[in-house]
């Protein structure tokens, strides 16, 4: 264990395969390995660290044990997150005593909070880099004689190292102007702030010259896209953008508060097939009293009011949303409306969690008075009821041809995918069987939804391949990315 409080460390297994230390000073290129924790805001962030070190000659691997350099971004968002990220910090120390890397680098969320104190816990660690401090990576590894500080030729703004090339996701703004009391987003990523719609767009023309068939967009709240910028362009003029600019098949809205979705923004969403009937709308509880304390911008009328205008124009929309059970003052009487609200609602899928303090939020100041104990049983309570609610959701699903995106290929003429009520990595996924060509990771597809399997997978079977990689796509009039941009404003 090191240090203490918030900065207790455990050991977190690592995929090491060194069999004894070795020495190995390794000639440019620099080999360096990334690890991302928390959201897919940082996913987007680790991708322009690695398009940063690209840039200056360094070579990415996947392999820990080759890396000169280790960095990991961090989450700071939750404790759980924070001793994911210090554990994974220290075993990367760890490493670094035992093996070829020369340096190990911590960079977002978690160091823009804690800098100071994670660099008196963490000696191990040579370097730490706020998520405002992007900019300052290349100088900081030239500077320790790790990097070059000549550029190579840049590949783009973003370099893709996951499993999934045709998944990706697109970041519109940085940071958020909400002030709910329980979260300490803006503290460490700072107010609201938009990308310029045509950075965004020019990003999204690279995923998809990268290969990208489905693009989520992420942000702290989709639906203040634009607000600050004041240029009359909003979200519903950003999505107009990403169609006609782009021919990527599917975006994907990630994360948009109900008190956003306007009549103008639903219009858009429900008039353009290639914008997947989702929505990612998190509420955090049901109870008036209890969203007034976390100061949420919504009440359970209008939350109730929002999905059922949702509904109405999309009635095969499917809404996921998250939970906080046992914020401060939460009563017996607070959570049972929770759960009649989650009854009456039917949401697709719930994230539930259970509340913890954060330093130097509102909230943190309150009294955490309800037991943690309480705080374990509401939760297994909300997600067993909301698992029998999703059985019902999904089973409306069964028996109908559903769109679909093929993910993987398994052994035996089965693809592996996602339909459109499932995002990437949170909601499930679903195994298809193909009686003839098997249709490779990427290819859009019709299947036949026919059985609900471990509570949030589906079984289907093959109906027709829509669109594959291979698929030619039409030429359209427009500008290709710009491939040798710089960083701008992203991230900052």
């Amino acid at each position: 264990m090191v240090g203490g409080g918030p900065f207790a460390v455990h050991r977190l297994p690592f995929t090491s395969h060194h069999q004894s230390p070795t020495t190995n000073h390794q000639s440019p290129p620099l080999k360096f390995s990334l690890l991302t924790l928390g959201c897919d805001k940082n996913t987007v962030d680790s991708e322009r660290y690695v398009a940063q070190l690209t840039d200056y000659g360094a070579e990415f691997t996947a392999d820990i044990d080759e890396a000169e350099v280790i960095v990991v971004n961090t989450c700071g968002f939750i404790d759980a997150a924070k001793k994911e990220s210090i554990d994974a910090l220290v075993e990367a120390g760890r490493l670094k005593e035992a093996g070829s890397c020369r340096a190990v680098v911590g960079v977002g969320c978690m160091v823009q909070r804690h800098k100071e104190e994670l660099a008196d816990a963490l000696p191990e660690v040579d370097l730490f880099l706020g998520a405002a401090e992007m900019d300052r990576l290349i100088p900081e590894l030239h500077e320790r004689g790790l990097i070059d500080d000549v550029p190579a030729m840049h590949p783009g703004v973003r370099v893709f190292t996951g499993g999934l090339p045709h998944v990706r996701y697109l970041k519109v703004s940085e940071g958020c102007d909400h002030g709910c009391a329980f979260c300490a987003i803006p503290l460490m990523r700072g107010r609201h702030r938009s990308f310029a719609l045509a950075d965004v767009i020019r990003e999204a023309q690279l995923l998809e010259a990268q290969g990208a068939v489905e693009v989520n967009l992420v942000a702290q709240d989709l639906a203040h896209y634009g607000r600050d910028i004041r240029d009359g362009n909003g979200l519903p003029e950003l999505l107009q953008a990403l169609v006609a600019e782009t021919t990527i098949p599917w975006i994907r809205l990630l994360y948009v508060y109900s008190s956003g979705l306007t009549p103008k923004l639903l219009d858009v969403v429900s008039r353009e097939p290639r914008i997947v009937r989702y929505l990612d709308m998190p509420m955090q509880h049901a109870s008036d009293e209890v969203l007034k304390r976390m100061r949420r911008p919504e009440r359970r009328d209008t939350i109730r009011a929002r999905v059922h205008d949702i509904r109405e124009r999309m009635p095969d929309v499917a809404i996921r949303t998250t939970c906080i059970v046992g914020f401060p003052g939460e009563t017996d009487a607070d959570f049972d409306a929770l759960l009649s609200f989650l009854e009456e609602m039917q949401f697709e899928r719930v994230g539930g969690f259970t509340y913890s303090p954060q330093e130097g939020t509102r909230a943190a100041e309150m009294a955490d008075d309800v037991p943690e104990a309480v705080k374990r049983e509401r939760l297994e309570r909300l997600t067993e009821l909301q698992r029998l609610i999703t059985a019902e959701r999904y089973d409306q699903r069964v028996g109908r041809v559903a769109r679909a995106i093929v993910d993987s290929v398994q052994p035996g003429g089965v693809v592996e995918g996602r339909a459109f009520w499932q995002a990437d990595d949170i909601d499930g996924v679903t195994r298809i069987v193909c009686d003839g060509a098997v249709p490779p990771p990427g290819s859009l597809v019709d299947a036949a939804i026919e059985r609900v399997a471990d509570d949030y997978d589906f079984e289907a079977s093959l109906v027709r391949v829509i669109s594959s990689p291979e698929t030619v796509r039409p030429a359209r009039t427009r500008a290709l990315p710009v491939m040798s941009v710089s960083l701008g404003s992203y991230g900052r």
